[in-house]
This record gives C-alpha cells, structure tokens and sequence, in this order.
C-alpha cells in the first residue's frame, strides 16, 4: 500500500466501520491555545473536548493530523524515524469506548485491514492494568507470550486526566538487532519498532497525588503514518517510503549523488527530504518565516535545508524542485489540497528567502569559519555569544544552526552571551506570551452551551459565568477584567479579521465596560469586559447596549474588504488571494499574495472601482446553504476560515461573493466612501493594503483639503491653482539658488585675489597660505583650485572653520612637486596642530580637524614642512 493508501484505509476503517466521525487535519497553527506555538500530536488540537471543557461534535473521532515537532532536530538523518513534520493517525473516544473496543480495532486494523503478521506483533502495558492485559490475550491469533510489562506505560502529566497506556510494537528481524542476546521490546536498536499507542484515560490525579476514577473515560491514539508505511512497504527507515523516497531522488539527481553509497551524504539528503516537507506544509498552513515564533521555527527548517544542500555540492537553489517533489507525492492525498491549490505560492515563498540566506550565507560561513580556526589555535572550545548573535543578527543565521556547525568541529556556543544579546526580543515575546496566558479560559464543562443564543435583538441577557485570570468566579468588582459569558447576547464575537462588538453591560448595581467579544471553539461567545463602577455577579439580569456607531463602522469596513478583494482579482489579477485582514471600526487591512507592489495607477483603479460599487447602492445578500454549492457558485474562501456543512454566503450581485459570518452592512451604499490609504510589503511575497470607509475617509477628505486650503492661503493662490503655484516656486528656487552660486564664485575669485596678495616665498617657490571664508570642502578645493591657477607655480595651503569643525587642502604645481613639494606629507603634520588627520597625493591632499582656534599655528607648521621639504 502507498502511505496515501494507507492514511486513507485507516480513516476509512475507524469512519465506516466503526462509527467515528472523520475530521480533516486541524492548522499546524493551535486555535485558542497560547501554550503551544505548533501542532505536535493528533490529540493536541482536540484537548478541549478531553478535559471536559467543550463539547465534542461526536464522542466517537478519527483524524489524520499533521504534526511538527523540531526538538530533537539534529537527529533528523542521523536515525532511522526522526522527523520534524509527520503525520499522526488516531482514533479518539471522548467518554463512549474504552479498552474492550480500542484494543480489538486496532488489531483488527493490523492484522486484517494491513495484514501485518500477527507472529511479528508485541505490546507493551502497564504492570497492574490486568483489564488491558486479559483483553490483549483474548485476541484472534495473538501470541500469549507477546505481552511485556513496563512501569513507564503510564501516561500523565502533573495533577489532571491520567492512565496507563499500551504499546504496540513489531519485530523487524534479527537482521535489524543489535546482536545482543538480551535484545528485546524496548531495545534502542531498530529490531522492535513502536507502531501504535493507546492511551487508556481513566483516572483524575489530585494534588496530593492520589487518583480518582474518571465519571467519563476516554481513549486517545496515535500511529505514526510515516512508520507504518516503512513496515507495510518493507523499508529499512522512514525516508525509504514513497512519502519522503522521491524528494531524496530530487536532491541527489540535483547534486550529483547516489543515495545510499556514503553516510554523510545520506544525512544531507534525508534532511533535505524531512525538511521540504515541513516548510511547505507549514507554508501552506498559513506560516511565514519571520525571525519570532513559528515563522523562525520556519526560517530555521528552511536555512538549515539550504546549507545541508552546500555540504552536497549544490550552489544554486534548489528548494523550489523540492516542493514540485513534496506536492507530488499528496497530489491524490485526502487533506492536501490546499497544498496543490498554493503550489506557486508556496515555491514562490521559498525562493524569496532561499535569495535572502544565499546572499549571506557564504560572508556567514567565511566569518564562522575564520572564528573555528581561531578558537582552535588558541585552544579555546567556545563561540563568544556576541559573534553567536551577530551570525543571527547579520547573516540570517538561527543559533541553532551555528551550534549544530560547532558541535560538528567539537565546539560550543556560549549560549548565556547569545541570550543576553538577545534580551530585548526575549523580553517582547514573553510579554506577548503572558498577556496570552492572561485570557486562558477555565473549565466550563458545567455549563451547558446548547440553551446558549445569540440574538442580534437581545436587550436583556443573565450572566451565566464569570472567570478572572482563569478562574470562575461569583462575582466582580470595580475596576476587575473578566470573561462573561450570557445567556444571550447580541454582540458579534471576533472572527475572520473582525474585532467583536464593544458595548455596556449594566446590571442593578454595576456597569461593564465590553471591550471586545471572542467565540470558543464550541461557538460559545464570551465578553471581554472591565467593571468601570460597582459589581456584577453571576445570575444577575443585565440591560445590553451595544455601540451601534462602531459595530456600523465594523460592517462598513468588513463589506469593504469584500469589494477591495474582489477589485484586486479584477485589476492586478487572480493571483491575488487573502493571506490576512483585520476589521475594526477604524480602518481595514487586507493581507495578499502578491511577488511586487501594486502599482500607484492599479491602487487608483482599484479605489475606483470599489466606489463604483458603493455608488450603485446595491443590497448585501446573505443566505446559507452547503459548502458544496457554495463552492460550486464561485464563492470565494476567507483565509483561516473553518467551515461545517452549512455555510453563509455573503454576495454583493454581480462583483462579489464570499464565505463569511462577520457582520455587514445592509446596502453597499451605507460605505458611503471607500479611501486607500497605504500599501507595503510585509513578508515574502506578501502586500498589505491599509483603508478607510464612511466617516474617517469623510474625516481624512476634509483634512486634505484643510491642508491644500493652508497652502493656498500660503501661497496666495486659489485651491485649484496651487500646484502652478508650487511650480512658479520651485522655479524661482532654482533661478535664487544660481544667483547664489554665481555669487559663491565671484567670492571665490575675491577671495583667490586676496589670498594671492600674501604670497610669500620659500627657498624660490611661491607659497600662500590663509583662511578662505567658505563653509565646506567642496568650496574650499574650489578656491585652492582658484589661487594655484592665479599663482601659476608654487604651493597653496588653505583652511576654513564652521560649527567648531576645520577643513584644510594643500595644492602644489607640478614643478613644485619636483622640487620635492608632497601635499599628503604636510597636511598630514598640519591636520595633526588642529586634532584631525588627512592625507592625499603629492600634488593635492586634504584633511579635518576640530580645533578651530589653531589654524593659525597649522599654517604655520605647513610652512615649516614647505621649507624641510626643499631642503
């Protein structure tokens, strides 16, 4: 079976045959989980629904769930099953089946669905879990002598859901051992390889570490796709498989090399292949490298693929031919159609930085390299933090990989010196991690969300809850944050770019400041809120305002962002798709994929077009119906959207038609005017267009004309006549500015007559030294030019003073330059009397100074430099 084959039989299996409902793979991006920066696990993104917190949509989940995990990056290559991205399969139980249906699946599953030999199969359990045990042995053809007991098979993690788990493992051959007579279940070496886990959640650990039996117990599984596919085809590693087997036949044909003749080169190709699988899921998800967060776990994957790609040989890029390689491979994949839909886009990213670390890569490398050789003469082990961070800071280079190139020459890095040198950015993104803990939501398993509504009408709402720092609570008081959650509301909770509905919650003896409302991920909305004056506790009846004027704006805004992307389709071309917004009642900003700035003419057509539409006047049409017919009629997506069955269509006729559950105006003309006013580039690829509706492009249309109206007062012209205006102005200008220049030169010829006044002569060359009153270099080489040409044969040594700074020029004729005459010489001693230094050619040097007040003893000393020189 292909690893496409194989994903498909286990969904198919757990989905048709036992009763499971079949979800897509979530984002690698965690929803409403600030604790995790990647998805890393199959059950990560249905924690909720396992600690009781939400309801599940079905007790009973299978899933295929891309996973990245970069802790153990170094050891990608190195072994047989390392990776960073993989693929986690798993069937869930969220208090329905427990051991006696989750042990008999998946030997079903493995012996029969598979046909995995069930002489080859060996699990693991926990000790005193008989139940685990008597279920295993009452299996169709397993062996009885199959079961080992370990004490680590129990899975949890501080106070909270536990229980033991169950492992299931097959054995390869002796051909795959280590030789050792005592080789068994558990051995490091690649004999025995770990297949399936099933972890049985069945107790409640308390504080005092005791444990309680679970009122609802749960069954949580993970077989890694990857490895399955490596026994079911008979491969030796992961990497063998025709899920990761075709990008190292890409990356050897483009260096040159032939997989499996040199382990060195093995490792590169094997982390070529990991690591172009990562960077282009990632990407597809909706990442981007950065140098914070995931787009830096991003950046670190993708540079540290480009340098494994030089250690082969190869010098251009390469990376684009891997992704055509990756999106082959789940051309037919369930879940990865997004992948083939943003193919060019996602090569276009990868090319974008494979320019940027090319460009560094090799001055880094230089640097790097001249830094071992030195540590290694002077006997020294580690990398000083600050050269760590400036390999970072300059060449682009994570710490991460400086470290993996150290240990490779038996060094260090001295992380300590990195990590002060980069406190400033430490320290921002642990603010930005606190302030997410700060709204981490408590357990709300107790209420139940199916009585819960929201009524766009709603008046009248009772609290049902309330949590300060993640903890419920009866009751608030003045000036405390809270969550609140009512039993209506009519608030409109943030999604899809939009920020929630602000508004006031006043109760009989308090009032509640709502300053924003955000949605669950079971669809419960919870207000944002601060007590302005008095309490509010829960069961207490509030009166809902809503701020009309800013939801309005809102819905201006969001319609907008509808009509802009839909404009930028038609003007710059289909290329053009979402890549971010957000709404707020203050302006828009829309997020696109695009390789270059949009022109100023196609913003203008665009802007253009926008207000056609507004001034049409057309009704929003809203209605719901099937993702299929949604799609089927053209509608577009919005970026990072989840979707159920039943979507909402949100269609301005005949110009523009989305998927989207934010909030709208009723007629295109309540837009009133749509403004850009700003596009930039803000990541690879990506160009972000900022722009304003209704009242503040109304707001920004008077201050522009207040400003022209300020000019024309200035200019004594009327409003339409300012840029004439502008332009008579420009031209007296220059006509002012050659007057003065006319007038520097004839001040410069005085000042050439006078210098030529004082000429005095040294051993038969005529030599003038003096002040000129000009205020720059420029100037003064101009005058030395000057009196040299006036003077015919000798030496001219000049200075002038501004601002406390000194200049001087030393010019000679060429006759006094066999003399002996060398103009770098004395200014070299004459720049050194006013604290400045210089040099230049014999016939003509200059220099600076900061000691103004000791120009005269700096002419001074060039005399006296002048006569040595003649002898």
């Amino acid at each position: 079976m292909s690893g496409n084959e194989l994903r498909e039989a286990y969904l198919q299996f757990f989905s048709e045959k036992k009763g499971h409902l079949r979800l897509p793979s979530f984002s690698l991006i965690p929803q409403d989980d600030p604790t995790l920066l990647l998805i890393g696990a199959g059950m990560a993104p249905l924690k909720p629904f396992f600690t009781g917190k939400m309801k599940p949509p079905r007790t009973r989940v299978t899933t295929s769930q891309r996973c990245v995990r970069t802790g153990d990056i170094e050891n990608v290559g190195r072994t047989a099953r390392h990776q960073t991205f993989f693929e986690m399969l798993g069937n869930f139980s969220f208090g329905d089946y427990f051991k006696g249906e989750a042990i008999p699946w998946a030997w079903e599953f493995l012996t029969e669905v598979i046909e995995l030999p069930k002489d080859k199969l060996w699990v693991t359990v926990y000790p005193d879990d008989t139940e685990a045990i008597e279920i295993w042995k009452s299996q169709p053809g397993f062996p009885q002598d199959h079961i080992v007991k370990m004490e680590d098979n129990f899975w949890e993690i501080g106070p909270g859901p536990c229980g033991p788990d169950s492992e299931i493992y097959i054995d390869l051959g002796e051909e795959r051992g280590c030789g050792s007579p005592t080789c068994a279940v558990g051995c490091d070496c690649d004999r025995y390889l770990e297949i399936w886990n099933l972890v049985f959640t069945q107790y409640d650990r308390q504080e005092d570490g005791s444990y309680k039996n679970l009122a609802h117990k749960n069954i949580d599984t993970g077989c890694g796709l990857e490895r399955l596919a490596s026994v079911v085809q008979n491969k030796k590693t992961n990497f063998e498989t025709d899920l990761l087997y075709p990008i190292i036949e890409y990356a050897a044909k483009v260096a040159g090399v032939e997989y499996g003749k040199d382990d060195k080169t093995d490792i590169s190709l094997k982390v070529i292949a990991d690591h172009a699988r990562s960077m282009a899921v990632m990407i597809m998800d909706g990442i981007l490298p950065s140098n914070e967060g995931r787009g830096y776990v991003l950046r670190r994957i993708l540079r540290r693929a480009i340098r494994h790609g030089r250690m082969l040989g190869i010098k251009g890029k390469f990376l684009e031919g891997a992704v055509d390689a990756v999106v082959e491979i789940y051309r037919d994949a369930s879940d990865f159609g997004e992948l083939i839909a943003k193919h060019d886009y996602i090569k276009k990213v990868i090319s974008i930085e494979e320019d940027r670390f090319a460009a560094t890569l090799n001055q880094g490398m230089e640097l790097l390299d001249a830094e071992i050789k030195s540590l290694k003469a002077d006997g020294k082990d580690e990398l000083p933090g600050e050269v760590g961070f400036r390999l970072y800071d300059t060449f682009g280079f994570p710490w991460e990989l400086t470290e993996e190139i150290l240990h490779e020459n038996g060094l260090d890095l001295d992380k300590e010196g990195f990590d002060k040198a980069m406190d400033e950015q430490r320290e921002r993104a642990r603010s930005a991690r606190a302030e997410n803990q700060r709204v981490a939501v408590p357990d709300l398993s107790g209420i139940d969300v199916s009585k819960l509504k929201v009524d766009p009408e709603a008046k009248e709402a009772k609290v049902v809850a309330i949590w300060k720092d993640g903890k419920l609570a009866n009751e608030i008081t003045d000036g405390e944050e809270a969550g609140i959650i009512l039993d209506k509301t009519p608030f409109y909770a943030e999604g899809g770019g939009q920020v929630g509905d602000e508004g006031l919650l006043l109760g009989e003896f308090g009032r509640i400041k709502a300053t924003n409302a955000k949605k669950l991920p079971d669809g419960t909305v919870y207000h944002v809120s601060y007590v302005e004056e008095g309490q509010l506790k829960v069961g207490e009846t509030v009166k809902i305002e809503v701020d009309q004027e800013k939801k309005l704006a809102s819905a201006r805004n969001h319609t907008a962002t509808h009509l802009l992307q839909a404009a930028l389709k038609k003007v710059v071309g289909d290329q053009v798709n979402q890549a971010g917004s957000s709404v707020t009642p203050d302006r828009l900003r829309f997020d696109f994929t695009n390789f270059e700035p949009v022109t100023a003419q196609q913003l203008a057509d665009v802007e253009a077009l926008v207000n056609k539409v507004i001034l049409k006047g057309q009704d929003v049409e809203i209605s719901h119906m099937s993702l299929d017919e949604a799609k089927k009629a053209g509608a577009m997506a919005l970026f990072s959207e989840k979707y159920g069955d039943v979507v909402r269509v949100v269609r301005v006729p005949g110009f523009s038609m989305e998927l989207c559950a934010g909030s709208h105006v009723k007629n295109v003309g309540q837009i009133g005017m749509f403004k850009i006013i700003g596009e930039t580039g803000i990541a690879s690829g990506v160009r972000r267009i900022e722009a304003i509706t209704g009242k503040a492009a109304l707001d920004y249309a008077n201050e522009k004309l207040a400003t022209l109206q300020k000019a024309a007062a200035l200019l004594k012209a009327n409003e339409d006549d300012v840029p004439a205006a502008v332009e008579k102005l420009q031209a007296e200008g220059k006509e002012m500015a050659g007057k003065l220049a006319e007038v520097a030169a004839m001040q410069e010829k005085a000042d050439a007559q006078q210098l030529i006044a004082g000429v005095k002569d040294i051993k038969g060359v005529s030599v003038i030294t003096g002040k000129a009153n000009v205020e720059n270099m420029d100037s003064l080489r101009d005058v030395a030019d000057l009196t040299l040409d006036k003077l015919g044969s000798g030496v001219v040594v000049l200075g002038c003073a501004n601002d406390g700074k000194v200049n001087l020029v030393v010019k000679a004729s060429k006759d006094a330059v066999k003399r002996g005459i060398h103009a770098g010489k004395i200014i070299k001693e004459a720049a050194a009397v006013v604290g400045g230094g210089g040099g230049g050619r014999p016939d003509m040097a200059q220099a600076g100074g900061k000691k103004a007040e000791a120009l005269p003893q700096a002419f001074e000393k060039a005399a006296a430099v002048i006569e040595a020189q003649l002898g």
